[in-house]
C-alpha cells in the first residue's frame, strides 16, 4: 500500500478569538493525531491563551485585519510538519473520525497534496449530518498553498487531491458577532475593493441571511451574471428562490430554482422547493414529480457543494404523505408515512401522521 512505511505528521493550526468556552473541547479532539499545535491569536481578551497553554507552547499574536486568509496563512508560515490542517475552535473530531484520521496519517501516499473531508454544519442528535459539504482540510506544508478571500476563504485545490470520508463536525456554541462578515463585505465594497465570483456570491448569501432579500436578490444575480464555481452557481439559484419567498414572489422563485438545472443535473433542493411550489398551490400531481424526482436523486458529494441531506429524504416523503392523502391515495401516502417514520420517529409531523393515520383506519 502506497505510503504505508512513512507516518506522516500533521501541524494543527488555528486561528482564535475569546474562545474559552470552546477551545478546551477542539483541542481534547485534536491532541491524538496533531503532532503539532498552533494557535494564532488575533486579540482574545478572555481565558482562550490559557486554555492554549495546556496543549502548546506555540502560541502568536496577530493584528486582525479583517481579512480571515491573512490570519490563516499566518498560522500556516509557522507550521513545521508534513500536513498543515485547521480546525475553528467551534470545530469537534469526534471518536471515531480521530480513528480515522490516525488511519489517514499511516496510509496515505506522502505524494498527496491534499485531503478533502466532509464538514458537517448542522447535524441531527445522534450525529448525522443535515447540512454538509467538502472542504481542503489537510495540505502539504512548504507547497505554496495559500490562503484566498478575506472572508468566507478558501484554497484552490490542486495536485493530487484526495477525497475522505473523515468528518469534522461543526458545533456552534452562540452568536459572537453574527454581524461581522457582512461588515466586512460592506467595508470592501465602500473602499472599492474588486469581488471575485466566490466573495459576491457569499455577499449575497450574507445579505440573505440579514434579511436583506432585495439586495441579496441583486447581488446574487449579479455573481450569476459573471463567472464562477458551477457549485456556487447552483446554490445561487437556491438562495435566490429562498429570497424571492421570503419577498412573497413565489413565482420567481420557482423560476430560479429551475435556473439551477442550466449548471448541472438537478439537486434535490431545487426539486423539493419546486414540489413546495406545487404543494402550496394545491397542484398535487405536479407536488408529487418533484418531490419523487428529488427521492430519485443522489447528492454529489465530491462536487464539493452544499448538501442539505433531507431534501433527498426525509422531507420528499413526509410531503408526499400529504399529497397523495389530498388525491384520496391512502395507501401510497402511508407508505410515505412509513418511510418517513424509519428515518425521523420522533418528528412532531411524525407523530401527527401517526395519530392521524390511526383514526383514520379506526
Amino acid at each position: 500500500m502506497p505510503g504505508a512505511d512513512i507516518l506522516i505528521t500533521i501541524s494543527l493550526c488555528m486561528i482564535v478569538k475569546n474562545e474559552e468556552k470552546v477551545l478546551a473541547r477542539c483541542l481534547e479532539s485534536a491532541k491524538g493525531f496533531a503532532d503539532e499545535i498552533i494557535i494564532v491569536d488575533t486579540g482574545s481578551q478572555d481565558r482562550t491563551k490559557e486554555i492554549a497553554r495546556a496543549y502548546t507552547e506555540k502560541i502568536y499574536d496577530f493584528s486582525w485585519k479583517d481579512d480571515f486568509s491573512a490570519a490563516r496563512n499566518e498560522s500556516f508560515s509557522k507550521a513545521s510538519m508534513d500536513y498543515c490542517m485547521w480546525l475553528d475552535a467551534d470545530d469537534v473530531v469526534t471518536e471515531e473520525n480521530q480513528g480515522k484520521l490516525k488511519v489517514l496519517k499511516e496510509r496515505l501516499d506522502p505524494d498527496t497534496d491534499m485531503v478533502m473531508m466532509k464538514y458537517a454544519i448542522s447535524e441531527t442528535q445522534d450525529g448525522k449530518a443535515l447540512f454538509s459539504y467538502y472542504r481542503e482540510r489537510l495540505v502539504k506544508n512548504k507547497r505554496g498553498f495559500l490562503w484566498a478571500g478575506r472572508v468566507h476563504e478558501a484554497i484552490s485545490p490542486e495536485g493530487k487531491v484526495v477525497y475522505s470520508e473523515i468528518t469534522i463536525s461543526h458545533r456552534k456554541e452562540g452568536q459572537k458577532d453574527p454581524g461581522r462578515n457582512l461588515r466586512i463585505y460592506e467595508k470592501m465594497e465602500k473602499e472599492g475593493e474588486a469581488f471575485d465570483g466566490r466573495s459576491r456570491f457569499y455577499y449575497g448569501r450574507e445579505l440573505m441571511a440579514h434579511g436583506r432579500y432585495s439586495e441579496g436578490i441583486k447581488t446574487l444575480e449579479a455573481f450569476l451574471e459573471g463567472e464562477g464555481w458551477t457549485e456556487n452557481k447552483i446554490e445561487a439559484c437556491i438562495n435566490l428562490a429562498e429570497c424571492f419567498q421570503a419577498l412573497g414572489q413565489k413565482e420567481k422563485g420557482a423560476k430560479a430554482l429551475t435556473g439551477s438545472f442550466l449548471y448541472g443535473a438537478p439537486r434535490g433542493e431545487a426539486c423539493f422547493g419546486l414540489g413546495r411550489y406545487f404543494q402550496e398551490r394545491e397542484q398535487w400531481k405536479e407536488a408529487i414529480f418533484w418531490y419523487e424526482t428529488a427521492l430519485k436523486l443522489s447528492p454529489p458529494a465530491e462536487s464539493g457543494g452544499f448538501i442539505r441531506w433531507d431534501y433527498y429524504g426525509y422531507l420528499p416523503e413526509i410531503n408526499l404523505c400529504v399529497c397523495y392523502d389530498r388525491l384520496g391515495d391512502r395507501e401510497k401516502a402511508y407508505a410515505y408515512h412509513l418511510k418517513a417514520r424509519e428515518r425521523k420517529p420522533d418528528a412532531e409531523a411524525v407523530k401527527w401522521n401517526e395519530q392521524y393515520f390511526e383514526g383514520t383506519r379506526a
